[in-house]
């Protein structure tokens, strides 16, 4: 009799990002995150610890009020703070704003972690400037 090994799943599962390649032109949205929940403090940690080293440190984010409730005005990541800011502006409820001070801003298209992955890749493929 032969037993199957089971191993348990990652304890960090894999952070659901999709970035635009870099270039010297603007973009209105810079990539596509799909996070597992909405509780943006669990989520958050995760996300810019995922980001390319060259965007420095992230000290401010901004996020749609609706759509992630309770935000705090600042949280711990990694031993720093992290302003948090909420939005109500309808002109942007799925989006999530970086800034790292003298590096940049980076606008993220935030697909809602209840999208089947049948609808969320080609969404973070066209957000990441992929031709589906």
């Amino acid at each position: 009799m032969t037993t199957a090994l089971q191993f348990p799943p990652p304890s960090h599962p894999l952070l659901r990002l999709r970035l635009a390649p870099r270039s010297g032109m603007p973009r209105p949205i810079d990539g596509a995150w799909w996070p597992r929940s909405s509780d943006l403090l669990a989520e958050l940690p995760q996300l810019l610890a995922g980001l390319p080293r060259a965007w420095g440190h992230i000290t401010s984010v901004t996020v749609h009020g609706a759509t992630w409730p309770a935000v705090p005005g600042r949280t711990l990541v990694f031993n720093q703070v992290v302003r948090l800011c909420r939005n109500v502006a309808e002109s942007a409820p799925h989006t999530i704003v970086l800034l790292a001070p003298g590096q940049g801003r980076w606008d993220l298209l935030v697909v809602p972690p209840d999208t089947t992955e049948e609808a969320a890749v080609p969404l973070m493929a066209v957000a990441a400037g992929d031709h589906v």
